[in-house]
């Protein structure tokens, strides 16, 4: 008996302890950081969804492309997101948590689509739109 009671423990530890990993934030930084680009793909998914958005670096003018990572289909759903709130080729505004090492990649707080909504695409934490968005 105490050797199956240790075994549901220990598989039950099993599948904890990366779903506790998967949801770490650690490597986007903790303040937020405003970028405006061209939407170039949208991928709402489960577990999260992708924008993928072209962008001009401000020192070389060059155009970048960044991966913007978002909570998943379902939760973007229920705060009205569809395949029609944005498409490629759509100018956005998004308020996100950068990647920590430099690369171009960030974790989404809020994007004000081509309409002018803002929606917060971090799973709809009933945050309020900061005013100076």
């Amino acid at each position: 008996m105490r050797t199956r009671f240790g075994l549901a423990i220990l598989c039950a530890l099993a599948f904890a302890l990366p779903v506790a990993a998967h949801h770490s934030h650690g490597n986007y930084v903790d303040t937020f950081t405003d970028i405006s680009g061209v939407v170039k793909e949208v991928h709402l998914v489960v577990p999260h969804s992708w924008v993928y958005m072209e962008v001009k670096n401000p020192k070389t003018n060059e155009a970048e492309i960044w991966a913007l990572e978002a909570t998943g289909r379902n939760g973007l759903e229920r705060l009205g997101v569809n395949r029609e709130y944005i498409k490629p080729g759509d100018n956005i505004k998004v308020r996100c948590h950068v990647l920590r090492d430099g690369s171009r990649g960030c974790l989404l707080g809020f994007l004000k689509a081509r309409d002018g909504s803002v929606k917060d695409w971090d799973g709809g934490q009933n945050t309020p739109v900061p005013a100076d968005f």
